[in-house]
């Protein structure tokens, strides 16, 4: 059973951490939870940044076959996450056991600049090609990139079913979309980051859709749960890339909320998790990303919706439309990730975008 958790006191002790510090990664700390018994005689430190509720019940199946660990998560942001795990990589200190980020581009990076350990088995030799990388870098999830809509504002004709279909509802001078469209601020997040720039490598549609955005005053903003939210409460009328986990998980209990898979195409991201080379805890470390990767984690992160199914039976995620399953576009984990990192392209792609969108304030700020 986890461990009981005072909400308030951890955020007051990342607000005393982020003071004393003055630190931006710092604050990018967002919770910290414990699970097993605490008198375990190995704790495995996991760091990631999957939502705890999300991740908890493949926690919990993981300590049912390993009675003697405690688990330490610890939920952060996906850039502050990555300079976390980059300082300790370079200083060759020891930090988490295990790091499991979306923004799988920057975990990458963390691999190729020497930052993991590899780990063969049987579980790593049966992922697909495109979901691992150097035996260092295993893809746990299948997670899409969707439109979120809402139920209750949009006419079932009125619903894009692709990007063709977001960029004909904008075109209209006096088209009820403007303003009501949003998306992440990719310069805060890793996640939207990746996210855009693989539409701008993968689609002719990109540079429309970027131009429909700007004319129309589409807002770019924090967050998944902050988009589901909006669109929710009607404040925008649809979400664009919003990652299918969570989306598909607050359908489930908000009848407002309508999740489209395009059917252009739909990228999907295999959320990465790599053992750091400081690592204190290899053996079970190991073992818990095989369990991530075996018949139980898996069935475990499927209903957590962190793995999604995509055919026209009546238990899929994303029940196809009239025969139809959307074009499934793998984002690799791979080196070609790197030249979205690489500093000037990066900088030269945000000023881009940033032009054409609307940016609302962080509500942390």
């Amino acid at each position: 059973m986890p461990a009981k958790t005072d909400r308030s006191s951890v955020r007051r002790w990342c607000l005393i951490l982020c003071l004393l510090v003055l630190s931006a990664s710092a604050c990018a700390l967002e919770d910290v939870r414990e699970f097993g018994v605490e008198n375990a005689s190995r704790t495995l430190l996991v760091r990631g940044t999957t939502d705890i509720e999300a991740f908890a019940p493949v926690m919990l199946a993981f300590l049912e076959t390993s009675v003697d660990t405690r688990i330490r998560y610890e939920q952060w942001g996906s850039n502050a996450l990555f300079e976390k795990t980059d300082n300790q990589c370079r200083q060759s200190e020891a930090g988490a056991d295990v790091v499991i980020s979306s923004a799988i581009d920057q975990q990458v990076k963390l691999v190729n600049d020497g930052c993991a350990q590899a780990h063969r088995s049987v579980y790593t030799r049966r992922l697909p090609e495109h979901a691992i990388w150097r035996d260092e870098l295993f893809g746990i999830t299948l997670e899409p990139a969707v439109l979120v809509y809402n139920r209750e504002q949009l006419s079932e004709d009125e619903v894009p079913l692709s990007r063709f279909d977001l960029i004909d509802r904008l075109r209209p001078n006096d088209s009820r979309f403007a303003g009501r469209v949003a998306t992440y601020d990719i310069e805060k997040s890793g996640l939207g980051y990746l996210f855009a720039f693989a539409d701008a490598q993968q689609a002719s549609t990109f540079g429309a859709l970027l131009e429909a955005f700007g004319r129309t005053g589409a807002v770019a903003t924090c967050c998944s749960a902050e988009l589901i939210d909006a669109v929710a409460e009607g404040r925008f009328l649809v979400a664009y890339n919003v990652l299918g986990s969570y989306a598909l998980a607050r359908a489930a209990t908000d009848s407002r909320i309508g999740i489209v898979a395009p059917q252009d195409y739909t990228l999907t991201l295999s959320r990465g998790a790599m053992i750091p080379k400081g690592t204190r805890q290899i053996e079970i470390a190991r073992a818990f990303l095989d369990f991530l990767l075996s018949d139980n984690g898996r069935a475990v992160l499927s209903q957590s919706h962190l793995i999604a199914t995509f055919d026209d039976s009546d238990t899929a995620d994303f029940p196809s439309l009239e025969g139809a399953i959307p074009v499934l576009r793998p984002i690799p984990l791979s080196p070609t990730l790197l030249v979205g990192l690489d500093q000037m392209k990066r900088e030269l792609f945000i000023r881009q975008w940033r032009e054409k969108m609307v940016l609302l304030p962080d509500e942390n700020e």
